[in-house]
């Protein structure tokens, strides 16, 4: 299961387009700039979630943060709420602006969009991301009958074929 696939997909892709539209990007500057952050965002959930504490957090976020309406309604991207849920759900997967704006910066090297633009769309994709986790995972529910560990790695780790091992560890040199 490619999750990276399923959240632009979704509702034939309107998440994605929607995130575009907001920032004046076409479907390939978009698709870029996701591809490069998604990964990275579904590292930080799968390093923030390696105790039962954190993956409880999870399934608790999953079964009552409502995120699948970023996937289900698009266009409650555009909502100011949803920037701010963005932005709760970044300071629990990433815990720091700092790693936030490296993500940033390295997204604008590799995809051409500006460090500026990827860090207002940082959070409308990381509620994108919890949207695509919470269908996946019945809204947390699979997560707490599995004990998550292999439900979570295997979601996580098709979040566009990356290696998540190395994102993790990207991710986590910041979080420590």
């Amino acid at each position: 299961m490619d999750l990276l696939k399923a959240l632009m997909d979704s509702a034939s892709g309107g998440a994605t387009e929607q995130i575009g539209r907001q920032f004046g990007l076409d479907s390939s500057q978009t698709e870029s700039v996701m591809a490069k952050l998604v990964p990275a965002l579904a590292a930080g959930v799968q390093n923030n979630t390696q105790s039962a504490e954190g993956l409880a957090g999870l399934a608790g976020a999953l079964k009552s943060g409502g995120h699948q309406r970023y996937l289900d309604e698009p266009e409650s991207l555009a909502d100011s709420g949803a920037v701010s849920d963005g932005n709760n759900i970044l300071g629990h997967i990433l815990g720091s602006k700092d790693v936030s704006r490296q993500l940033a910066a390295g997204a604008a090297t590799e995809t051409g969009v500006s460090a500026d633009v990827i860090k207002k769309m940082l959070p409308l994709i990381a509620g994108v991301l919890m949207g695509g986790l919470s269908k996946q995972t019945g809204g947390g529910t699979q997560l707490e009958q599995e004990a998550g560990g292999g439900l979570l790695g295997s979601l996580l780790g098709a979040a566009g074929g990356a290696d998540l091992g190395d994102l993790a560890g990207m991710v986590g040199k910041f979080l420590k």
